[in-house]
């Protein structure tokens, strides 16, 4: 029986693309969205549209924090700011959301582990993939053996709203959003989502980056993200110092399970990859069979076997749905995707929080989101050094 979530309470700070995003997801699971806070103009236009009590404007987020009517915070501010207000929180008492990733470097990010470890508090990590119910579907089929030994892993997370010297958003700059951008915005999504499946962390990294725009454009003022500008005359020129694509090859540790150790994984991630609007693809290769599963797909599993017919696993149908009953809602052929995701990775944050961190731990915690950005500085040590580095 589901628990009742109607009792908690979410603020959210930031007012970009994912905020909403969060607040959608939060009302649909029934908790109250209480306060946001932002700039003065993004924070009120959306209290506005999402009948949000408190609003806090000038980007006072410690006012957001201090409210006694805020039991869980959002943080959805760009990544430099991350850290501060994830050790805010946690200060005054709250449990936290924090976007990906969680810090700008590894040295800010163990702090947040600390403080999280020295708290009672719940403290998650938005990768949401996890909840995708194919991604729990492959996992549970991981762990049981069903695909073998796994001997690789395979894909892509290509996207292309960074396609144009004029496509600007704050995380182009490395002072905002830090050295990494399309591995670090993206890249450590697919990493996660693998991870994930196997029960294993990449152990070492080979990576190479290439910016391939050297010179952009930007307005003079902020845009949202996934919206584009076209006239150069009216933007300034800026260098760029973050890549628009890069290619990474990964070698996982051993798993509790004893179905992975040592398999080798490559993942190519580009940001101006034409016509590619949100492609996550994971192939998972083992000894006795393989899935396939593509974000832009995301009900359906394609399993490969070499001695007997490939099958075609959906949603909420027969083979799908025993490992993931908690993580769906509508019946197979009723398609769950993005928002989906998002619902059942807070569902699954809060219901932690209302039965008193009873239920299991599925979700990004502090430490994992640490070893993402600790993978991510290794990566862009081995593209500099054009060797294997250790994580």
């Amino acid at each position: 029986m589901p628990l009742p979530l109607h009792h908690l309470r979410a603020g959210i700070i930031g007012t970009g693309f994912i905020a909403p995003v969060h607040i959608e997801a939060l009302k649909r699971l029934g908790v109250q969205v209480t306060a946001i806070s932002g700039s003065t103009k993004g924070t009120q236009a959306l209290a506005e549209q999402w009948g949000t009590p408190e609003v806090y404007g000038d980007y006072d987020y410690q006012s957001l924090i201090n409210s006694p009517n805020v039991d869980v915070v959002h943080i959805t501010s760009p990544n430099r700011v991350h850290v501060e207000q994830s050790l805010a929180a946690l200060a005054a008492g709250k449990h936290v959301v924090c976007e990906k990733p969680l810090g700008m470097t590894t040295e800010e990010t163990a702090k947040v582990v600390a403080a999280a470890a020295a708290s009672d508090r719940v403290f998650a990590v938005n990768y949401l993939c996890r909840f995708y119910p194919a991604i729990l579907q492959m996992r549970a089929m991981v762990q049981r053996g069903e695909l073998g030994r796994i001997i690789h892993v395979q894909g892509h997370f290509f996207q292309d709203w960074l396609l144009k010297d004029t496509d600007y958003n704050w995380r182009v700059l490395s002072s905002e959003g830090g050295k990494l951008r399309a591995v670090g915005d993206i890249g450590t999504h697919w990493i996660d989502a693998v991870s994930f499946i196997l029960g294993a962390r990449a152990k070492s990294v080979f990576a190479t980056l290439e910016t391939f725009h050297k010179t952009r454009y930007r307005p003079t003022g902020e845009v949202q993200t996934f919206t584009s500008q076209s006239d150069p005359a009216s933007m300034v020129p800026y260098e760029v110092d973050t890549e628009d694509f890069g290619s990474v090859l990964l070698k996982f540790g051993q798993a509790d399970h004893g179905h992975v150790s040592g398999t080798h994984a490559n993942c190519a991630i580009s940001q101006v990859a034409a016509g590619w609007k949100c492609s996550l693809y994971v192939g998972i290769y083992g000894t006795k069979g393989s899935v396939q599963w593509e974000f832009q797909q995301p009900n359906e599993i394609q399993a490969g076997y070499r001695d007997q017919p490939n099958q075609v696993l959906t949603r909420n149908t027969a083979g799908f749905d025993k490992d993931v009953a908690n993580f769906t809602d509508n019946p197979g052929g009723h398609a769950e995707g993005f928002p989906d995701g998002h619902k059942m990775h807070y569902r699954a944050v809060y219901e932690h929080i209302a039965s008193g961190k009873s239920t299991p731990v599925l979700y990004a915690t502090a430490d994992d989101g640490h070893y993402e950005v600790k993978l991510c500085e290794a990566i862009l040590r081995s593209s500099e050094k054009q060797t294997w580095v250790g994580v």
